[in-house]
């Protein structure tokens, strides 16, 4: 008889009487917190207004998440439209990345517009902080034990040098998956790593955010291919096709931008 192994962290943060607080959520939230400090850092250092980003962040985070788990219910309407009550239900998890992005960046450009600051150059200063917060958000499917791949062995995990306890995390009722939360985490770090570096080569304005989403993207693409959770559209997984479809309009706006002169500006320019 197969024994199902007790998880190696509880998901719940800590207990306030009749209310848990969920290790998912104390994450993303860190991961928030600390993307807005590099946002705001590096926009003082343009010379944008010192709070812009904060009042960016109070609207466009409740949005992110709304659009986030819009996305996930519609791609899992079969489920969601026999149990409605569920759909307001985020402690489980069921939020989804690029539903998220598409949230935060309509409400950017909104956002720009009404403040009167390029959109562009906000994109750009913003790019590296998105991606360390989907870097340290993708250890909340860690806690909660979800987000991974297919079965391993493991002696596989080991292989990788993991440390015990994000193997035994990968244990999950006996049987061992792939950490595609750590594939995916890892990938993220080193893209901030690229793209803090290339804001000293002075790219034109908007080509770090669209490089942000061509790294995010590829990456996403094929750590997407091992996990078992896909959402799905016909025989598509959902987030490969839109990795394919945001990887092709990024370099087309490079293109279109640079050709038509609004690309002329460098970051580092006013």
């Amino acid at each position: 008889m197969l024994l199902t192994a007790a998880p190696y962290f509880d998901r719940v943060f800590i207990q306030l009487g009749p209310f848990p607080i969920y290790w998912y959520g104390v994450i993303i939230g860190s991961g928030v917190l600390l993307g807005l400090w590099l946002a705001t850092r590096e926009a003082e250092r343009r010379g944008l207004p010192k709070d812009l980003f904060v009042d960016l962040v109070l609207f466009a985070v409740p949005i992110a998440i709304i659009c986030a788990r819009l996305y996930y219910v519609i791609f899992e309407w079969s489920y969601y439209s026999e149990n409605p009550s569920q759909i307001i239900n985020i402690r489980e998890g069921g939020l989804a990345i690029h539903g998220g992005l598409i949230g935060a960046v309509l409400t950017a450009f909104v956002f720009s517009r009404v403040r009167g600051v390029s959109f562009w150059k906000m994109a750009d200063i913003a790019a590296p902080s998105i991606l360390l917060g989907q870097a340290i958000g993708r250890w909340g499917n860690f806690m909660n034990q979800e987000a991974h791949g297919g079965p391993v062995t493991r002696g596989f995990l080991e292989g990788l040098y993991l440390p015990d306890f994000i193997i035994n995390q990968m244990n999950i009722n006996g049987t061992y998956y792939h950490p595609t939360f750590l594939y995916e985490s890892l990938w993220s770090f080193a893209g901030v790593a690229l793209l803090l570096l290339l804001r000293k080569v002075n790219l034109r304005r908007g080509e770090l955010f669209l490089t942000y989403l061509i790294w995010y993207s590829i990456g996403r693409f094929f750590i997407e291919g091992l996990r078992t959770d896909s959402l799905m559209v016909g025989p598509f997984r959902t987030a490969q096709v839109i990795s394919v479809v945001i990887i092709v309009v990024a370099l087309i706006l490079v293109a279109v931008r640079r050709k038509m002169g609004q690309a002329d500006k460098r970051y580092l320019e006013a």
